[in-house]
């Protein structure tokens, strides 16, 4: 099966982002957060704030070719104060934030900012918590229509823990995030049981069950894992094939709608746009220089089966994901540059991905 490419001359564009802003704290020690690194005793002040602030939005105005996103998905940012205040900087007057603050112990949250020149106001926000020894950051969801066409697009918005203690010490954390969001997935792709249950055994019935099954479903996020590890490729099933999107909802032996055990086995496949940006010596969104691959692409953009082929309304452009990283984001040996709060030059130790949608 090919994604219908229907005529491009006639659909509008729909420009997605995501940008680990790394450590965008405001200056006030926070209750609950570990950010005691960013007070005004340590170099963190209003001054160095403004300019981060100043240096992040200047960025987010470049991507698109100076035209900047419709719609942004960030992480480390503070609260809600603090992405408001980004998007003062950025001087669009079309951006609004979708946030929910959480409990995370370092106070650090994830959000999504949109245009409402191209978004209605969000008709579900919801942060989803994953407990581990602590509560992690939350797995952002936010339920957008596009003004054009009412097309739904189901955002989820990740940061999941990082590496700090080590890769493979770390990694059951990271499992179980995915797992939790690839349940979220599921539950957004499938319906519940009790609902599928009360079916009656109608074609009427299969028709309801491959809408749900094509809904645009969009996640982003810095995943602190690669594509290839076992977070992102068997628990959130982020795959780089085909083969897992194809099949729509089939009607079981002598039924018109599937037996409930064959249903409730379905696996929700995303395709992870990532992959290809593997393929190419010395590129990532991070830098690690005590890894093998010391550029590493932690940073990702997932798309559904009916995102990807265009079933509602809404589509991916194939090949439009990539790692934005213009000059001055770059190191002179091309690595991410972070904000250094004595000259207050710099930006974050990522790289934001972008990527386009298209109107179907």
């Amino acid at each position: 099966m090919t994604p219908p490419g229907g005529n491009p001359d006639s659909a509008k564009e729909i420009k997605i982002a995501f940008w680990n802003l790394e450590n965008l704290f405001d200056v006030t020690v926070s209750e609950i957060g570990a950010d005691f690194d960013f007070t005004p005793e340590k170099g963190w002040d209003h001054v160095a704030f403004d300019a981060k602030v100043t240096n992040l939005a200047t960025m987010i105005n470049l991507m698109f070719d100076g035209k900047g996103p419709d719609l942004l998905g960030v992480c480390e940012i503070e609260n809600k104060e603090v992405a408001e205040r980004l998007i003062r900087a950025t001087g669009r007057t079309d951006y609004r934030p979708a946030h929910v603050d959480s409990p995370d112990i370092r106070g650090i949250d994830v959000s999504l900012i949109y245009s409402t020149k191209v978004f209605k106001p969000p008709t579900h926000v919801a942060g989803h918590l994953v407990h581990l020894r602590y509560p992690t950051r939350d797995i952002f969801e936010v339920h957008l229509r596009v003004k054009e066409n009412d097309a739904e697009l189901l955002v989820l918005v990740n940061h999941w823990p990082s590496r700090r203690q080590g890769r493979y010490e770390t990694e059951p954390y990271r499992i179980t995030v995915a797992e939790h969001c690839g349940r979220l997935v599921d539950g957004l792709l499938k319906l519940p049981r009790a609902e599928f249950m009360a079916l009656p055994n109608t074609a009427a019935s299969l028709a309801r069950l491959n809408e749900r099954w094509n809904r645009n479903v969009l996640v982003m996020g810095d995943l602190n894992d690669e594509p290839y590890d076992r977070s992102v490729l068997h628990y959130l099933q982020g795959t780089k094939d085909l083969d897992h999107l194809e099949e729509e909802v089939k009607a079981g032996p002598g039924r018109q709608i599937p037996e409930p055990r064959s249903y409730f086995a379905r696996r929700a496949y995303l395709l992870n746009c990532a992959w290809p940006l593997l393929a190419m010596p010395d590129q990532g969104t991070l830098y690690f220089p005590q890894a093998t691959n010391s550029m590493n692409v932690l940073d990702q953009i997932l798309v559904s089966r009916g995102l990807y082929y265009g079933q509602q309304k809404l589509r991916l452009v194939l090949g439009s994901v990539e790692i934005f990283a213009p000059g001055e984001l770059r190191t002179p040996k091309g690595r991410p540059r972070p904000f250094d709060r004595k000259t207050k030059k710099g930006y974050s130790d990522h790289f934001p991905v972008t990527g386009i949608l298209r109107t179907v």
